[in-house]
Parts: structure tokens; sequence; C-alpha cells
């Protein structure tokens, strides 16, 4: 007798289960989390017919296997990776059905850094304020994947969508990020904004889903001073003593006492999520900001 749960068999160098995330919580001290590409998300839950909304894993470099004990549609999307169902190469970017028993495989990524496997019916672990978002940074949420942990699949309320083409970017060769700078830039020179805005910089492997740490040219304080801990968004761009840039991604810490020099837009944070170490980093000051 099947029921609507898989197995995990491989879970890889770091699987979360991902959603929207848990947003209007800072004032408690709980960072946002959710899908940190949330476009793949979003396309892998359009592929399989669930609701933008539902839970999916986030592979991280190297993927991971599961095995369905139901027959059950899944889609996989993201950074490109090689997919097989039982040692057979199925679609990637496409809805796939896979056997009740049979081996789900994401192999490693081809470019970039995270995909996203979503599941007709969609993970459906105890959600925790609202979501069921792994936040590696409070440690809410469902713990990363572990071999042999088990996770329930909600039910399906509805037939995969059926598309000819999904199409969706690839993963970035050099990562253009628009900033408008931020509440503390008079803490650094002159001369260090222009570093900012002209210089290049490089995905460090130092990065998470907390921040995109950069290496580069470091920016230097025109003021020497101590910040109180303040508010901190989505896509701050922190500056701590080594002066090398953090941009602030979904599992960000809710305050800080370093300075922010600068934010970067939204929507340009997906193709971070996706840049893999060593990646060229351009931070371009946004017209009219």
């Amino acid at each position: 007798m099947t029921d609507r749960a898989m197995a995990v068999v491989r879970a890889g160098a770091l699987t979360t289960v991902q959603d929207e995330g848990r947003p209007g919580h800072a004032h408690l001290g709980v960072p946002h989390s959710g899908a940190l590409d949330l476009p793949a998300s979003r396309l892998a839950n359009r592929l399989v017919g669930n609701p933008r909304g539902a839970a999916v894993l986030e592979t991280t470099l190297n993927g991971c296997a599961v095995r369905p004990r139901c027959e059950v549609t899944v889609a996989v999307v993201g950074a490109p990776c090689t997919v097989t169902v039982d040692g057979r190469p199925v679609a990637w970017g496409a809805p796939v059905r896979v056997p009740a028993g049979a081996l789900l495989d994401l192999g490693p990524a081809l470019s970039g850094v995270r995909s996203y496997a979503a599941f007709a019916g969609g993970v459906a672990v105890e959600p925790v304020l609202g979501s069921r978002s792994t936040d590696l940074l409070s440690g809410l949420g469902p713990a990363p994947l572990a071999d042999g942990a088990v996770l329930p699949l909600g039910t399906v309320a509805s037939a995969h969508t059926r598309v000819d083409v999904a199409p969706q970017p690839g993963p970035p060769r050099e990562l253009v990020l628009r900033i408008s700078l931020g509440p503390r830039a008079d803490w650094f020179t002159e001369a260090s904004l222009r570093t900012l805005t002209t210089r290049a910089y490089r995905v460090s492997s130092a990065s998470n889903r907390i921040g995109l740490r950069t290496e580069g040219p470091p920016l230097l304080r025109a003021s020497e001073g101590e910040l109180p801990s303040e508010g901190m968004v989505l896509g701050a761009v922190q500056v701590p003593p080594d002066g090398r840039p953090v941009v602030f991604l979904a599992d960000h810490p809710t305050t800080g006492g370093y300075p922010v020099v600068a934010v970067v837009r939204r929507e340009d944070l997906p193709a971070a999520a996706q840049a893999t170490p060593g990646t060229p980093v351009r931070f371009v000051l946004a017209a009219g900001r």
C-alpha cells in the first residue's frame, strides 16, 4: 500500500524545504526566509499544477535523491542538472511522472548553484508561523534533509500544467546588482563609494542562504564609530570590518550593527542565488537613486 510521502535516499550537501517564506515577523526577530531563487520555485510549482506558495525542495550544488512512496508528478528547474528516474534520464524543466517506489535523482548542478524540485501536492511538512521554509539562521521550520528522513506530500489539487516550453534565465556569467545608496553610505569615503560602483568583485565561496559574500577591494570608512543594532532588509549591502560587501539574502538577520552602504533591488536577488563562487560581481547605481 502506498502513501503520500517520500523517503530521502541522498540528502546532498544542503537540501532544504522552501516556500514563499514567512514575511511580517521581523519585529519578532524572524527572517523572511523562503526560496532564494523565487522565480524558479514558482515555475516548478506551476509545471506540476501547484499554487505558487507550495513547498518545494531547494538543493545546493550536488543535488539529492528521493524515493516517492506514491506516483507523483515532479518538475526540476533552477540550476540545470541531470535528472534520472531509476537511472533513466528524464526531462529537466518539464513535468515528469515518477512511479511509486522509483528513485528520483537530481545530479550535481551543471551550472549555477540551486535546483528546485516541485512535487504535485507540495511538500506538506508542518508549517511554522505560516511557512514551511527551513530557516538556517533562526532554526525555524524543518531541519535540512538527512538520509532516511521521510517527508509528507500534500493532496493533488489539479492536473499538472501542460506547456511546450518553460523559458528561464541561465545562471549568470556576471552578476550585475542594481543598488540604491543605503542609510549609512555617509560612513564611507567618497573614494570607497566610487570603488563600490566601478570596481569588480567576485562571489566568495563563504556565501550561503544568509548572505552573498564578496571578494575584492575593501571599502574604507569615513567614520570609525560603532553603530547600535539597526533593522536589516532583504538585499541590504552590509560592510563588516574587513571592508568586503555582504549582500543579505533570504535567511539574513533582522538586525545588525555593521553599516549598510547600499540596498540591492529585490528583482536582482534571484540571480545571486545561482552565482557560483568566483563569478564576477558589479554593483551599479540605479538611475534616479
